[in-house]
């Protein structure tokens, strides 16, 4: 009757960190840490099973000697991330 959640989203700080990329073109390491209230390394390993997931892409690079982390979400990731939407209004209907 329900749908299993995917796991990769149903993470809070995963599933923060794709709202935030699912309405964005792009967006910054910073922003998304500073809006997820998380620290550097805990956001950092959560991009990185985003990104072996396929959910989103990284690019790295520097910007007046500084280096530029930036996240995109996916194609692959926007589907997973309106299946799951989907599957959670599931189990919000259920009639008692």
């Amino acid at each position: 009757m329900f749908k299993e959640l995917d796991p990769i989203l149903h993470s809070q700080l995963r599933l923060a960190v794709m709202s935030l990329l699912i309405g964005v073109k792009e967006a910054e390491f910073t922003f998304i840490r500073e809006k997820t209230n998380s620290t550097a390394g805990n956001l950092s390993v959560q991009i990185q099973k985003l990104r072996d997931a396929g959910y989103v892409d990284v690019t790295k690079q520097f910007k007046d000697n500084y280096p530029l982390t930036t996240c995109k979400i996916t194609k692959k990731g926007i589907n997973a991330f309106e299946d799951y939407v989907k599957a959670l209004q599931q189990y919000l209907q259920v009639k008692k």
